[in-house]
């Protein structure tokens, strides 16, 4: 592995993209940093280690292959592909329907999906990053989807990062409006609580972005707190997301504990 590290990045536009984009600038490797739209990302072009390049992730496999192909040309190589591109749909379940269930798959799933089968053949590292409802059972699916990539892309040498962070200052759940277009009578009370809960959350929410980036960048670089340890399949950023995955682990070994008499000894019998 080179000792200075080409990383492409999408969703370099704000957000932990761009504070990922600063912070691995500030380690002397090079950045592609990649955007929907380019005059939103110009600001990062500021050192000779980075280049901009126009992606859009549910372009379709060929436009984002195409782009994939001029990022290689740039410096010969990616070493790290950074997942980042995506948005959060706000929305009730039964109101929002399956539409736009299908909007956030096509982005935070399908979309991701095809930068990484773009990329793996050219034998990149792959390092993939989740409130409620539509948006985090996108990521879950996500999660199991890169699990099982992780396991065949192993013996190639390629390492799967699932870096998973709780709540940060990222304005990223105000870039989209909640979906109002269903309304039902029954769910009145419980989305005008939603909506309050996503005009306030980013202003409550205590994670820092840059931080966050700071301790992804050293991961993968294998410097500062993650130095001499292994490779984590999953980064869980922050006190309530550490909190969290620990709550519902310990909450998922309780039911099995408690009815493990019952769901098992179910072999055939011999």
């Amino acid at each position: 592995m080179h000792s200075q590290k080409v990383w492409l990045i999408t969703g370099t536009s704000s957000g932990f993209g761009e504070c990922l984009v600063k912070s691995v600038l500030a380690r002397g490797d090079r950045v592609i940093a990649t955007a929907r739209s380019l005059p939103k990302i110009r600001h990062l072009a500021q050192s000779e280690n980075i280049r901009l390049l126009e992606l859009d992730i549910v372009s379709g496999e060929e436009a984002i292959k195409n782009v994939i192909a001029q990022a290689v040309e740039l410096w010969g190589r990616i070493d790290v592909l950074v997942n980042n591109a995506g948005y959060g749909a706000k929305g009730i379940v039964e109101e929002t329907g399956s539409s736009q269930l299908r909007l956030q798959y096509e982005t935070n799933v399908f979309g991701t999906l095809d930068v990484t089968t773009a990329v793996l053949p050219l034998h990149a590292g792959s390092e993939h990053k989740s409130p409620p409802g539509l948006y985090a059972s996108s990521k879950a699916a996500l999660r199991v989807i890169s699990e099982s990539m992780a396991a065949e892309i192993e013996q190639f040498g390629i390492r799967t990062l699932i870096v998973e962070p709780a709540a940060f200052r990222t304005n990223s759940l105000t870039a989209t409006d909640y979906y109002t277009g269903n309304k039902i009578a029954d769910y009145e009370e419980t989305r005008e609580s939603s909506i309050k809960w996503y005009d306030t959350i980013n202003g409550l929410a205590r994670g820092d972005p840059v931080k966050a980036m700071e301790v992804l960048t050293d991961v993968v670089r294998g410097e500062g707190g993650a130095a001499g340890r292994p490779w984590p399949l999953y980064l869980v950023l922050g006190n309530i997301g550490v909190a969290g995955v620990s709550e519902k682990c310990h909450r998922m070994l309780k039911v099995i504990d408690d009815w493990k008499d019952v769901t098992t000894g179910l072999d055939v019998d011999l």
